[in-house]
């Protein structure tokens, strides 16, 4: 083996992810792009219902799967924030370059599971449509800065590849690593399953009312929408109240992450 290419794989390393929704989004992405699938590997413990339609995708991608023990997937989680943890019998393993920051992926529905304490206090931050990497950068890294406690993406609309965008995780400082995020399919649902949990649901958005005058709940999800036209239509109706942001300039802002900057206000208050 050439020292050139001796160095190249001393610069790989392999990056974890655990959570069935995380786990299958990886291997459905690998299955459009061959060459993704020659860097994952499946490592399970038991078959389940879910994990046998996750090792099935992955096989039909040639994508190699071992069977292990539960202590051996203990082992290769033990390094990952506690949330991420409970891998379910199922991980994947991801072959990436060591200066990609790596993303803190968590399964949205096991991340309710986890959550869904009447008496706890958690913010969601949900982005609705973020096409700039750099504001989405920035929004993870104020999440951090202020315990947020989940980031939601959507899978397709927003910006792209998430899991391997170096802008974000060079705006971001690095909270990539630290702060959890979900990229779900579908908002809408992802909002009425907040809601069934407990949350309130705020609108950031010019027009509403200002965020200093709102007793804001203590389970609160926050919904940012997009750079040009703002919230959907469909999560607007999802939402309890609309909030906007005190200022004294002559414009209302000047992007996306501007409005986060003062909503952090409300979150120092109210933890």
């Amino acid at each position: 083996m050439s020292l050139r290419k001796r160095q190249k794989i001393q610069k790989m390393l392999r990056k974890i992810i655990t959570g069935f929704h995380a786990v299958e989004e990886r291997v459905l992405k690998a299955k459009q792009n061959k060459s993704d699938s020659q860097k994952i590997e499946i490592f399970y413990s038991k078959i389940g219902p879910r994990v046998k339609k996750i090792i099935s995708i992955a096989k039909e991608s040639e994508i190699p799967c071992t069977l292990v023990s539960e202590l051996e997937l203990n082992q290769m989680v033990k390094d990952l924030p506690l949330q991420s943890q409970d891998h379910r019998g199922i991980v994947l393993s991801l072959l990436t370059k060591e200066s990609e920051s790596s993303i803190n992926l968590v399964d949205f529905n096991q991340w309710i599971l986890e959550n869904n304490s009447e008496k706890s206090k958690k913010t969601v931050v949900i982005l609705d449509s973020i096409t700039d990497p750099h504001n989405a950068g920035a929004i993870i890294r104020s999440c951090d800065q202020f315990a947020v406690d989940l980031v939601i993406f959507p899978e397709r609309r927003g910006v792209k590849d998430i899991e391997q965008n170096e802008v974000i995780a060079r705006t971001s400082a690095g909270s990539v690593a630290w702060v959890p995020i979900s990229i779900v399919s579908n908002l809408v649902r992802t909002v009425q399953i907040l809601k069934e949990n407990g949350f309130w649901v705020y609108a950031a958005d010019a027009g509403g009312s200002p965020s200093n005058k709102i007793d804001f709940a203590e389970k609160k999800a926050v919904i940012m929408g997009s750079e040009g036209s703002g919230l959907s239509k469909l999560l607007q109706e999802q939402c309890d109240y609309t909030v906007s942001i005190p200022t004294s300039g002559k414009i209302d802002s000047l992007n996306v992450y501007l409005p986060f900057i003062g909503l952090e206000g409300w979150k120092r208050t109210q933890i």
